[in-house]
C-alpha cells in the first residue's frame, strides 16, 4: 500500500496516510498496554517517574538503567529486593511491572500469600497445570512480601514450584525483609529453601533497601 502511495499519490497524501498508520499503531499499543495492566493485577498504579531511589543500594555490576530499561528481562535475570518494611521495595516492583506493560511486555504481580492461594485454589479445582502455564506467559513475575505471612507445607511446595518453573524462563522479582538464611522459615525446611535460593541467585542479584520507613516518616499519627 505504501509502495502504491509512493507511485501514485501526492506527497501530502502520503504524509496523511503515514500519519493514519502511526495513529493506528499508537492506538493498538495503548490498548495492549491497558489489557496487560488489567491482567497484571497490581494493587495500585506506581510509575518509575515518581520513585525515590535514595534508599536503593545497587550491586556494583549493574546500573539503575539496567532496571528502568527492563534490560534484566533479556537474560531472564531475577531480582531480590531486600530491606525493612516501608523502604520502597513494593513501589519499585510495581513500577517495573507498570513499565513492562507500557512496553507491551506481559507481567504479573502477586503477594507471596496471594500466589499460594491462587495456586492452591487451582490445585483443588484440578487446573494447577493450566494456571502454571498461564503464569509462564508472563516475562516478569513479582512475588511480593515473601515471609510476611506464614505459609503451610503444601503452600510452600506450590511457591517453590512457581519459582522452579520460572528458572531460566522468565524474570522474578521477590520482595522480602528476610535474609536468605531465614528463608527456611518460609518454606518449612532448609532444603527446599536452599533449592529455591540456588535457582534465584544463579542469574539473580540482591538489591538492598535501607533507611526509614516512608510511611512512618510521613505518617499523620506521630
Amino acid at each position: 500500500m505504501l509502495r502504491e502511495c509512493a507511485d501514485h499519490a501526492t506527497p501530502r497524501q502520503c504524509d496523511i496516510l503515514i500519519e493514519l498508520f502511526e495513529a493506528e499503531l499508537s492506538s493498538r499499543a495503548a490498548s495492549r498496554a491497558r489489557r496487560l495492566m488489567h491482567r497484571a493485577r497490581v494493587p495500585v498504579r506506581k510509575t518509575l517517574d515518581s520513585y525515590d531511589w535514595s534508599p536503593v543500594a545497587l550491586p556494583a555490576d549493574i546500573t539503575r538503567e539496567h532496571l528502568t530499561t527492563l534490560d534484566f528481562l533479556n537474560g531472564c535475570e531475577d531480582l531480590v529486593f531486600y530491606g525493612d518494611v516501608g523502604t520502597g521495595k513494593t513501589h519499585l516492583a510495581i513500577a517495573l511491572v507498570t513499565q513492562a506493560c507500557l512496553e507491551g511486555i506481559p507481567a504479573r504481580f502477586f503477594t507471596a500469600a496471594g500466589l499460594v492461594d491462587h495456586l492452591r485454589n487451582a490445585k483443588h479445582a484440578g487446573r494447577l497445570d493450566k494456571e502454571l502455564a498461564a503464569l509462564s506467559k508472563n516475562e516478569l513475575l513479582v512475588i511480593d512480601e515473601l515471609g510476611y505471612i506464614p505459609i503451610d507445607t503444601d503452600g510452600a511446595r506450590l511457591l517453590f514450584q512457581a519459582i522452579a518453573d520460572a528458572y531460566e524462563q522468565r524474570s522474578l522479582i521477590i520482595t522480602t525483609n528476610l535474609a536468605f538464611s531465614q528463608w527456611g522459615q518460609v518454606f518449612g525446611n532448609d532444603d527446599m529453601a536452599a533449592a529455591a535460593i540456588d535457582r534465584i541467585v544463579h542469574h539473580g542479584r540482591m538489591i538492598t533497601f535501607t533507611g526509614q520507613s516512608y510511611r512512618m516518616a510521613n505518617a499523620l499519627m506521630k
